[in-house]
């Protein structure tokens, strides 16, 4: 496992966590034990709360795809300054090497530091880096086009098409028929790692947040959409199909929680977007 130090964020304490969340009003409601029931309250007690957030909307048909782009700026934002406003604390936060995963996590932190409120140093691990997307496509695409009539119509109407917002679509629509054949079996990418072995390399990655991450603290991991997948399957114990199927409705910004404790890795949350609620902000790349 690689893991290093991104950008300057103060670290917060483990008794400065506990202070913090004894005594502000604005945390998270999780401690009024008259809406959980006595036995079920004691083991959610004891559980670490994970965070898995998208990277805020990238830099889509521009020539370096991996930053964020005004929109995806304000998105990381605001959800920075929907957490700081409610007084939610994580005692870590990682987040994967790409550039537009560790820009979310920067604007989220400056967003901390102007409510004065601290946020941890964020912590680079390659397990929660996105599959290889671009490389799928190079290997697989002319495989399937010398073989596959639905892949040959979805090339023309990506290739026909002028307007940025019909190009989108219509290379989402060829994205993610290349890539569920890919995750199929269907056809093979050449030294490209594997959906299978993607999904657990995710897995170690989580596996050791949550023993970083001590029974009732919380923790943020910014990432990308197939590693949320990943941690979908985990925890519904899904299919390979049937967990990519659930990337492409990851929201740009949108963030899902999971309860976990040893072994045990529960959902809790999938997908929430609260804090983008004005016109354009609800975008899926």
């Amino acid at each position: 496992m690689h893991r290093r130090r991104a950008g300057c964020c103060r670290v917060v304490r483990a008794g400065e966590l506990r202070r913090t969340e004894e005594h502000d009003p604005r945390r998270l409601r999780l401690d009024q034990k008259s809406h959980v029931p006595g036995g079920r309250w004691d083991r959610l007690s004891r559980m670490s709360h994970i965070i898995l957030v998208r990277h805020g909307q990238a830099s889509f048909l521009e020539r370096d795809y991996d930053r964020l782009c005004a929109n995806g700026e304000a998105q990381a934002g605001l959800l920075g300054k929907y957490w700081s406003r409610r007084g939610v604390v994580f005692g870590g936060a990682y987040s994967g090497p790409r550039v537009r995963q560790l820009e979310t996590a920067r604007i989220v932190a400056e967003a901390y530091r102007s409510a004065s409120l601290g946020f941890p140093e964020t912590v680079v691990m390659s397990e929660f880096d996105e599959y290889q997307a671009e490389a799928v496509l190079r290997e697989c695409l002319p495989q399937l086009l010398q073989k596959n009539a639905e892949i040959k119509e979805l090339r023309r109407a990506y290739e026909d098409s002028s307007e940025f917002g019909d190009r989108r679509k219509t290379f989402q629509k060829l994205f993610e028929a290349v890539i569920s054949k890919w995750v199929a079996g269907e056809t093979r990418a050449a030294g490209v790692e594997p959906w299978h072995e993607f999904c657990l390399r995710v897995e170690r990655g989580l596996a050791q947040v949550v023993r970083d991450t001590p029974p009732a603290a919380s923790a943020v991991v910014f990432t990308s959409a197939g590693a949320i997948g990943a941690a979908m399957r985990r925890a519904l114990h899904l299919s390979a199909e049937d967990a990519l199927q659930l990337t492409w409705m990851s929201r740009n910004a949108s963030f899902s929680g999971f309860l976990a404790s040893g072994e045990r890795f529960t959902l809790s949350t999938f997908n929430a977007h609260p804090h983008l609620d004005g016109d354009g902000l609800l975008t899926y790349r």
